[in-house]
């Protein structure tokens, strides 16, 4: 098949993990990789072995490392990013935030993200939780981080249509669209969530 190559090499140690499976918990075994696809988006094809012995063929999401998002308060409001989506042909309320590179600390890219989509730079920023959008198919987690002070940077974006754009809102404004099903953005929600649960922020709608 032009353009695959079946590759037989040890599992990344680098796939990211919360815990160790329970003693005694089935579990697949990584036979051998085969790429399928490499472009913004890489997709493998991994051969595994099925607890019944059984090996079959599973496609996986490699395409990024891992990816950031920041949740920005500024004293009684929040400052989040609204920007076109294509793949759901309608504009979100989101987080600023992307995908990290290889070798980079998640907090250096949070960093990075924070200055080219809005133009702000950040003193500490507090690490909030890590999840994985998409545990079914995709091996990279999300670092969600809360920024509490940011100041003027110096922006990379452009001018095109559909350039991310900066909205602040009040807490209570931004809580209202999570209630009415507006926020449709993971990130976002998992940040309101995990600070409301971490204490940082009261909970939703109090």
């Amino acid at each position: 098949m032009s353009g695959e190559r079946l590759v037989r090499a040890r599992r990344d140690r680098s796939r990211p993990r919360l815990r160790a499976s329970n003693p005694g918990e089935p579990r697949w075994h990584w036979l051998a990789t085969r790429e399928l696809h490499r472009g913004r988006v890489r997709i493998d094809a991994d051969e595994v072995e099925l607890p019944s012995g059984e090996r079959t063929v599973f496609e996986v999401d490699r395409s990024i490392p891992f990816s950031v998002a920041t949740l920005i308060l500024d004293g009684e409001h929040v400052l989040v990013s609204r920007q076109y989506r294509y793949a759901i042909d309608r504009w979100i309320l989101d987080l600023p935030g992307g995908a990290g590179r290889s070798g980079e600390a998640p907090e250096a890219a949070a960093r990075r993200e924070l200055a080219e989509e809005l133009g702000l730079a950040a003193g500490e920023l507090l690490p909030l939780h890590t999840f994985f959008p998409s545990p079914g198919r995709s091996v990279w987690a999300t670092h969600l981080f809360l920024a509490a002070r940011v100041r003027p940077g110096r922006a990379a974006q452009d001018d095109r249509p559909g350039r991310v754009q900066q909205v602040r809102m009040s807490l209570a404004e931004l809580d209202g669209l999570i209630s009415a099903g507006e926020i449709v953005d993971p990130p976002l929600l998992v940040a309101r969530t995990m600070a409301a649960a971490k204490g940082l922020l009261p909970p939703i709608g109090a």
